[in-house]
Formats: structure tokens, C-alpha cells, sequence
């Protein structure tokens, strides 16, 4: 099976990317589920922990950048209070970036991730802090998988 750092753009590894780019947005698609079963099918576990992760961490940085182009008063249109985007604005610009750690969440974390980019948190370091709770969202669950 592969070896590490050998992908040979297997298509298991592919559908691993798009799985966790696409698990990122609002396509409801698990890339949990995936990653579990190319471990069971004998995949390396960092590669795969390492292609969930760029697949996943660019979803997230879509969402951001989704964000970054759009503007906060358009969430008037959803019935969004102007008192409520004042309230959201004031918690990203007081957590920042450290919210993007917190984008791996189900169903919250796109709308983290486009929060962010709508209220301009600082671009490098949210992009890091995304990467940084994308990878040990995939490690941890690897990991735990690898215990089993």
C-alpha cells in the first residue's frame, strides 16, 4: 500500500481532498467517515492525516475569502438585527484569529470561517490558526483510530 510521502495521485487520496475541500463548505459530505475507511483499507495514516488536512484547510480558507468579499450588512436580508452584526463583529474582532482554531466544527465553524473574512480578522494569521485546528482535528481522530 502507499508509503509515506509516496501518494502516486492515487485516487483514494483524491477523494480524500475533494472529501475534506467539500466537507469545509456547506455541502454536507463527511470526510470523518472517508479518512476511517482509507485507514481501514490500509492507506498511511499521515499521508492521509496530511491530505484531509490541505484539502480541509482550503475549504475553510474559501470560506473566509466568501467572507472577505461579502458584506456584513447583507446579513440585513436574513433578518439580522443591526444590533446582532454589531454584537458578532465585536466578538470576532475580540477572539480574532483564534476563532478560526475553532472552524473544524460541524455546521458553526463555515459560518466561523465567513465571519471572519466579513469582519476583516487579520488574513495570514486566520489562515494559519485554520490550518492549525484542521490539522489536529485530522490528527486527533487518526489517532484515536490507530488506538482502536
Amino acid at each position: 500500500m502507499p508509503a509515506f510521502f509516496m501518494f502516486d495521485f492515487e485516487i483514494g487520496y483524491i477523494g480524500l481532498f475533494l472529501t475534506s475541500f467539500f466537507a469545509a463548505t456547506i455541502i454536507p459530505v463527511s470526510s470523518e467517515a472517508f479518512l476511517i475507511i482509507m485507514l481501514t483499507l490500509g492507506y498511511d495514516s499521515l499521508n492521509c492525516v496530511l491530505v484531509s488536512t490541505v484539502g480541509n484547510t482550503l475549504g475553510g480558507w474559501l470560506n473566509y475569502i466568501i467572507g472577505r468579499i461579502g458584506n456584513p450588512d447583507w446579513l440585513r436580508f436574513f433578518r439580522a438585527s443591526r444590533e446582532k452584526i454589531n454584537i458578532w463583529k465585536q466578538r470576532v474582532q475580540k477572539y480574532s484569529y483564534w476563532l478560526a482554531l475553532f472552524t473544524w466544527l460541524p455546521f458553526i465553524g463555515d459560518l466561523l470561517g465567513v465571519a471572519l473574512g466579513f469582519f476583516r480578522a487579520p488574513i495570514v494569521l486566520s489562515f494559519i490558526f485554520i490550518f492549525i485546528g484542521k490539522f489536529l482535528r485530522y490528527l486527533v481522530l487518526v489517532l484515536f483510530y490507530n488506538q482502536i
